[in-house]
């Protein structure tokens, strides 16, 4: 009973600690949201703008217009196809390739309705570099989050050697970042946007990956959630009455 209970206290905490990061990150995207919609993040937007400007050229013309179709829609769609049949056939995760659909697709909405809902201008509009619409969140920010971060996960769980992990994982997070910063140097948003895509990217990705963790806890254990924390909660109570009991003696 004692070995179950600690096993049911160790997923409810995983559980509520993600849920409290995610509702941290909420506050701070509807702090973010709230200082630029009052127009008060323009010489933040400016300095950052002028900062990664610096080094324009030609050559970094076209390292950033390849970098940016990395965050691209049509071709984090097209990897999720491969990842999703990946996980569906061959490692057998259905889940996992459930929740990846999840993830990604439940971004792109996302993205789409908090775009029309602050309906905020783009600096500049190319259809070239898929900068049409509007600019708050970043789509190419937040989506490369979501997409490059489930990844990480799934990496971080596989069998892969410990120096394979954290070679692939730093080399995406490097990705993601190098991604945002190519949306502010081709003009497509303004560095608050990018901010933005990052904070509510990792929200969402945070509700599915906890989500998903909780589930396979579930469907993978002989204890069910609510079943062991009804019995956790009988222990407590039942430690209480006797220890309540010792005091009255």
């Amino acid at each position: 009973m004692v070995k179950e209970n600690t096993k049911v206290g160790i997923a409810l905490l995983l559980l509520l600690s993600g849920l409290a990061i995610a509702g941290v990150f909420i506050v701070l995207f509807a702090e973010l949201a709230d200082e630029v919609m009052s127009q008060e993040f323009g010489l933040f937007d400016s300095f950052i703008i002028k900062l990664i400007l610096v080094n324009q050229s030609q050559a970094m013309d076209m390292i950033m217009v390849f970098i940016t179709e990395l965050g691209s829609v049509w071709f984090l769609g097209t990897l999720s196809l491969i990842i999703v049949l990946a996980l569906w056939f061959k490692g057998k995760d259905r889940w996992g390739a459930l929740f990846f659909i999840i993830a990604v697709g439940g971004g792109g909405l996302l993205t789409t309705l908090l775009k029309h809902f602050y309906g905020r201008e783009r600096p500049s509009i190319n259809e070239e570099i898929d900068a049409v619409g509007f600019s708050f969140p970043s789509g190419h920010s937040m989506g490369s989050l979501i997409f490059y971060g489930f990844v990480i996960f799934l990496i971080i769980r596989g069998p892969q050697k410990e120096w394979i992990k954290w070679a692939v994982s730093i080399s995406l997070a490097v990705l993601v970042v190098l991604i945002g910063t190519s949306r502010i140097y081709l003009g497509a948003h303004f560095p608050s946007d990018v901010a933005a895509g990052y904070i509510a990217g990792l929200i969402w990705l945070l509700l599915c990956l906890t989500a998903l963790e909780w589930i396979s806890w579930q469907t993978g254990s002989h204890i069910r959630p609510v079943k062991g924390l009804r019995n956790m909660l009988k222990s407590g109570l039942r430690m209480a009455k006797g220890k309540a009991g010792n005091l009255k003696r």
